[in-house]
């Protein structure tokens, strides 16, 4: 006990909770699963068969390789011959061995949470998605027996702790059994999401089929982000989400896409991936029309940080506003006029049309280049507007479909976080959605007591307001959670703070 109180009065992020007068809510917790009793769960539900599997996909996760050997057991020569990526290498921590003992064990988790300063964090345990490297035939027990590992660990600390539930998503229907599983089952009320999945390019695996040219398959793939340009029609997926008030969140990477494959450097992969690919996942939603027919749905990218959903929000609009169905005639070759044209070239080019027959057509392809007119032909009517799916008749409408949408996840030490509070930029003078996503269990967090006085330290540099700062920790989690599932934090600590000082209620 007396250790306990003299590491809550050491934690400078205590020091900094004891001056709030609203709960704080972490978001993004990444806790280690105890192997032995996750395989014990695993076993009951598919016998050493399914433990097997586990195993596998737990050991392919971060294991690049060229025939059958990882980037550590090649040569730096067959690195550049098999262009093998440098993988995430010493993620977790260690040497802070509480800490280690603290991400592993949920009743000491519980007991520290005073230390970190947060009053409810949702957890992400670091193999709760595993099982999305698994075969199609294992694929949703694993993730089923996870899920329920998971539920049982942490059910009595349910009220300042909850785990998500790993979700797979190769076809919508799998991810709707395992969404209602999870939920209606097992009690989960968060969910985990990859922000895309891999498939094979027809053309190509019907030339080279996979089972006799792995090689090409391997590569020979698209992303498939479920909303614009999807192989299935993920809308009933969605209208389960919002049935059920499920608040759906990512860690989606692009570690490994093209321009993030060094094969000698991890920090080269790592800085700015999962902004990147969190913001296809987010575009293919928007793009798609998802945010449209489901007003409902929140979605909370995180690792990724704010700044990138403020400079797409703002991107989004400037983009609308020079290319949506009427701006972007324009640009519409047919509506040149070819007369002034001709007699401007009369008058100002003679020496270019010298001695060349003056046909106007022929004088508008001449002035563009081959490059500007490549395609065999115009596009159809209804294939001038990018915006349709999204249904964006006005700038209201992209602020409604991504600014209240989408939720960024940013960690404590992250400046650029500052951007999206910066509704001075932002179209409608709207303000992004930054969630406080502490990251702690990585290596970005040596010290679990350090991320919200990190935080606070923002405030005393000048970098967020006092405002600012309650939205970041507050509020802005606080609706992310409440706008999909009003009743997300009964029986909670937040409740109960709320309930003893409701001024504190977020905005």
């Amino acid at each position: 006990m007396n250790d306990r109180l003299s590491r809550v009065q050491a934690s400078r992020s205590a020091a900094v909770k004891a001056t709030l007068d609203y709960p704080v809510i972490d978001t993004d917790v990444h806790v280690n699963d105890y192997a032995p009793i996750l395989e014990d769960y695993v076993q009951h539900y598919g016998g050493s068969k399914l433990v097997d599997a586990l195993r596998r996909a737990l050991g392919s996760r971060f294991a690049t390789k060229a025939e059958g050997r990882d980037w550590y057991a090649q040569t730096p020569e067959e690195r550049h011959y098999h262009r093998t990526l440098r993988a995430p290498w010493w993620a977790r921590v260690t040497r802070n061995t509480l800490d280690l003992a603290t991400y592993t064990l949920p009743e000491l988790l519980y007991e520290r949470l005073a230390e970190q300063g947060a009053d409810y964090s949702v957890l992400f345990p670091n193999d709760v998605l595993a099982p999305l490297a698994a075969r199609d035939d294992t694929r949703q027990a694993l993730h089923r027996a996870i899920n329920h590992f998971h539920a049982d660990q942490y059910r009595k600390y349910s009220d300042r702790l909850t785990p998500v539930a790993g979700i797979p998503l190769n076809t919508p229907q799998e991810g709707i059994e395992e969404l209602e599983f999870a939920v209606k089952t097992l009690g989960l009320k968060v969910i985990n999401i990859a922000g895309g999945v891999k498939r094979p390019i027809k053309a190509i695996a019907d030339k080279y089929p996979a089972a006799q040219y792995p090689e090409i398959a391997k590569h020979a793939h698209y992303i498939d982000f479920y909303g614009i340009d999807s192989e299935y029609d993920y809308d009933p997926f969605w209208a389960k989400v919002v049935e059920l008030g499920v608040p759906v969140t990512t860690h989606y990477g692009s570690q490994g896409w093209t321009g993030r494959h060094s094969i000698s450097n991890y920090m080269f992969n790592h800085i700015g991936h999962f902004a990147d690919g969190s913001q296809a996942f987010a575009k293919a939603l928007f793009f798609g029309g998802v945010t449209r027919r489901f007003p409902g749905l929140r979605v909370a990218l995180l690792e990724g940080g704010a700044d990138w959903g403020s400079h797409v929000y703002t991107h989004l609009v400037d983009r609308w506003e020079k290319r949506n169905r009427q701006a972007v005639q324009h640009y519409n070759p047919a509506n040149a006029d070819l007369t002034l044209l001709k007699s401007l070239f009369e008058r100002y080019g003679a020496d270019f049309i010298r001695g060349r027959e003056l046909d106007p057509a022929q004088l508008l392809r001449d002035s563009l280049g081959i490059s500007a007119l490549p395609h065999s032909r115009d596009p159809n009517p209804d294939e001038l507007d990018d915006f349709a799916l999204a249904g964006i008749e006005k700038v209201e409408d992209i602020r409604d479909r991504w600014v209240n949408s989408f939720y960024f996840g940013s960690e404590a030490d992250d400046r650029t976080v500052a951007a999206a509070f910066n509704e001075r930029v932002h179209p409608l003078g709207a303000k992004i959605n930054a969630i406080w996503s502490s990251d702690v269990g990585h290596w970005d967090v040596p010290d679990l007591t350090e991320p919200l006085a990190e935080s606070w330290d923002l405030v005393e540099q000048g970098v967020l307001s006092a405002e600012d700062f309650k939205a970041f920790v507050f509020g802005n989690p606080y609706r992310f959670y409440t706008e999909a599932n009003p009743a997300f934090f009964a029986g909670t600590e937040v409740e109960r703070k709320l309930n003893r000082a409701p001024q504190a209620k977020a905005a």
